[in-house]
Formats: C-alpha cells, sequence, structure tokens
C-alpha cells in the first residue's frame, strides 16, 4: 500500500487515479435498517503520485414525487483531509483502502422503493476532490427495509366480505349472482401462499368463471395533487359455474410473489395491496369483493395454534359453513323414528368433486359430519353380541 505526502511535494502533481470502488464490509447483507451500522472501505490504485484536497464520504436517502421530496438520511465523513495549514495530500502510487463506518438514525427510515411517478432511494458515495481536476466520484445503492411485523392484532384479523349481482338490464333480468370471501388475516410475508375461502352462488342464466388476484396500488402526493398507479402482482383462476349451481373455495392457495412490503408511512408515496376475489360474468360488469392486505418482512410465528384451530378458524365468519361438531353430545334418538335410507339420500347436499388435474378440493371442511347427523343408529340389544369366554366376577359391596 502507497504511502503519502506532504504538499510541499505535491505541487503540480495532479496524477492519473486507476480505478475508485467502494465495498461494503458484508456484501451478503442485502439489506439494512433504522439503528444499524453500514461499515466498509473506500478502495483507490494510483498509477502516479496523485495530489488531492480530500477523500469524503456522503450517505444520502430520499423520497421523491415530481417537484415533492422528503429527506431521510444525511451522513458526511471526511475520510481524508489535509493537515491544519496544507492545502493538499499527495497519495504515492499504489493501492490505498479508506475504511468507513457509520451509523443509520433510529428513527424509522422508509423502505426503498422505484415506482411509477416517484421513488425512494438510498445511496453511499465517496467523493475525490483534486487540483485543477474534475472531482472524480464512486456510489453504492444502499437496501433499507422498513420492517412490518404481520404478527400484531391488527394484521391477525381475518377479513370477510360478502355482496351480491342482478344480473340483466332492466326488467329482463336473468338472476343474482352472490360472492362471499373470506382469507384468515391480513398481514403476509412474500411467499406465503393465502389461502382464500369463498363461495360463489350463481343463480343467473349465465355461465361465469370466478377469479382471484393481488393488486398492488402506488400513491403519489406532489404539489397538492395524486397521482395512482394500480397493477395485479399475482392472480389464480377458479372453475367455470353453470347457472343454478354453487362453487366453494376450502383454501384456493394464491401465493405471493417477492414484492416491496407495504409502504404505509412515507407522507408522499404510499404503497397498498389488496386481494380481490371477483366473478367474471359475460356481457356484465364484473362482480369484486377486495380484501385488504399488508404485506410484511417479519413471518407469521403462531403455526402451532393455527394448526390446532384449523376447524375454528375456518367456521368463523363463514356464514355458509355452518357444520361443526355439537358443544356437548346428543341423546340417542327414538329408535321409531329412525329416517330411513330414501329419506337420507335426500338431505345430503351434493357436494361438488375436485376438478381433475387441479390437486385441491372444493368441498367445505368437515362436509362429513352431515352423514352423523341423519344416518340412523345401530340396532340396539340387551345381549352382548361379542360374550366374553370367560366370565368375569367382582366382588360388590353396599355401605349401609
Amino acid at each position: 500500500m502507497g504511502g503519502e505526502a506532504g504538499s510541499g511535494a505535491a505541487v503540480g502533481c495532479e496524477g492519473r487515479v486507476k480505478s475508485l470502488g467502494l465495498v461494503f464490509e458484508d456484501e451478503r447483507k442485502g439489506c439494512y435498517s433504522s439503528g444499524e451500522t453500514v461499515a466498509g472501505h473506500v478502495l483507490l490504485e494510483a498509477c502516479e503520485p496523485v495530489a488531492l484536497r480530500a477523500l469524503r464520504l456522503e450517505a444520502q436517502g430520499r423520497a421523491t414525487a415530481a417537484a415533492s421530496q422528503v429527506e431521510y438520511l444525511n451522513v458526511r465523513l471526511s475520510l481524508r483531509e489535509p493537515a491544519a495549514g496544507e492545502g493538499i495530500i499527495l497519495l504515492q502510487p499504489g493501492k490505498h483502502e479508506f475504511p468507513f463506518r457509520f451509523q443509520l438514525p433510529s428513527e424509522p427510515l422508509v423502505t426503498s422503493f422505484t415506482g411509477k411517478y416517484g421513488s425512494i432511494q438510498y445511496c453511499v458515495r465517496a467523493v475525490l476532490e483534486r487540483p485543477r481536476v474534475p472531482d472524480q466520484s464512486v456510489k453504492r445503492e444502499l437496501q433499507v427495509v422498513s420492517h412490518v411485523d404481520v404478527n400484531t392484532p391488527a394484521l391477525l384479523t381475518p377479513v370477510l366480505k360478502t355482496q351480491e349481482k342482478m344480473v340483466g338490464c332492466w326488467f329482463f333480468t336473468s338472476g343474482p349472482v352472490s360472492l362471499s370471501a373470506k382469507i384468515e388475516r391480513k398481514g403476509y410475508c412474500n411467499g406465503e401462499a393465502i389461502p382464500i375461502y369463498a363461495e360463489i352462488e350463481n343463480c343467473s342464466s349465465r355461465l361465469i368463471v370466478p377469479k382471484a388476484a393481488i393488486f398492488q396500488t402506488q400513491t403519489y402526493l406532489a404539489s397538492g395533487k395524486t397521482k395512482t398507479f394500480r397493477h395485479m402482482v399475482a392472480n389464480v383462476r377458479g372453475n367455470h359455474i353453470a347457472s343454478g349451481s354453487t362453487d366453494i373455495w376450502n383454501g384456493k392457495t394464491l401465493k405471493i410473489p417477492p414484492v416491496t412490503p407495504s409502504i404505509l408511512d412515507c407522507c408522499i408515496i404510499r404503497v397498498d395491496y389488496s386481494l380481490a376475489v371477483y366473478i367474471h360474468i359475460p356481457g356484465a360488469k364484473k362482480l369484486m369483493l377486495e380484501l385488504p392486505l399488508v404485506i410484511g418482512t417479519i413471518p407469521y410465528n403462531g403455526f402451532g395454534s393455527r394448526n390446532s384451530s384449523t376447524a375454528s378458524q375456518f367456521s368463523m365468519g363463514m356464514s355458509w359453513l355452518t357444520l361443526t361438531l355439537p358443544e356437548q353430545p346428543e341423546a340417542p334418538p327414538n329408535y321409531a323414528d329412525v329416517v330411513s335410507e330414501e329419506e337420507f339420500s335426500r338431505h345430503i347436499p351434493p357436494y361438488p368433486q375436485p376438478p381433475d388435474g387441479e390437486g385441491e378440493a372444493c368441498y367445505p371442511l368437515f362436509a362429513c359430519i352431515q352423514e352423523f347427523r341423519f344416518q340412523p343408529p345401530p340396532l340396539y340389544s340387551e345381549v352382548d353380541p361379542h360374550p366374553s369366554d370367560i366370565e368375569e366376577t367382582q366382588p360388590v359391596s353396599f355401605i349401609l
């Protein structure tokens, strides 16, 4: 590594810089958060003696939407400067390394984002100031994330909506199409599959198709005006539903692709998500339900509790899924009132079978419970049908 000389030897020696680089201490680290330390080195290689006034490091971060800007980070460090009374520093030929280290503010930083009409960007830049020569610089982007914990009570709350639409025009209506949809919670993370519970009832005369999609909505506030940009990031399609039929999604999954987490804490740029369950109706406007969604960074940690209470979560708030086990065992029915096989067959609802190749069931959880509600009990007899070969005797005592 080359050395440095005083200002006297540097007069008239601007020199040539072969390379100027900036590396982070941990190049595998994908992103930084508030309060964390950013460290690294500025690398300089000189082919001949190089004169410089100063070498400084700048770290900046801001949100920009049109003419509006909000600053989140502004750090300046001096990595090399002349001693008091000296004008320049002379670096000898060779490779030079200048370490740096600074801490990000403890206040929340907004997640890095580049959108349609604006961006939130952070960068670290090394600037080489030289006499009689334009400044040289090297810049690296700094990825910042503001963590969103999906385990908060507000994001663990199930979301449920219901809507109905009359299909037709004027007096020539063909009947209503109704849609109910639910997701188990409001907060999910990248890579998670969202189970969708829905019931679609087609009382119209048309063939309809249910679909679901995740939409990202970007909102920009600049100069008193608002701009929005909305686009689909993932979607899934259901089976056709004929007239007079009903289809049930018993946890049909839609996987979240790699997307920017929700940005809810910036005053000029906002990124929201929603899960839309909608029905394509030929010749009519589609029927759509939008369920609010928050894409977080800290994953859901209640897997054990969720598995142990799948039934209760599934039936909660779902008006079409009331097939739950009784809290208390019911007394046996009167054997004179046992239903016949014909009556039993009439009471079983025709649940749709899973489509070939889909690999997922389309009938509701616990559907088999209906069978036990109507099936007659076994024949009653006071004679043990399986007598034991050895008669067991037990002493009997009386307390007077």
